[in-house]
């Protein structure tokens, strides 16, 4: 059981690479993911290096 769902999960991430390296607007999709999640990521480290330095002041 184990065997086939490993050769399964490893089928389908060929099968979604394939797809991904032959479509463009797959491409474009994943690219625009990732930059949103840069962004997000880019977010969240820039508020909590103000909510740092903001502690540092009161003490």
């Amino acid at each position: 059981m184990e065997k086939n769902f490993t050769i399964g999960l490893i089928l389908g991430m060929i099968g979604g690479a394939l797809i991904v390296a032959n479509s463009y607007k797959a491409r474009k999709l994943v690219k625009e993911g990732q930059e949103q999640i840069k962004d997000k990521v880019s977010k969240l480290t820039n508020c909590k290096d103000k909510s740092e330095d903001y502690e540092d002041l009161e003490d």
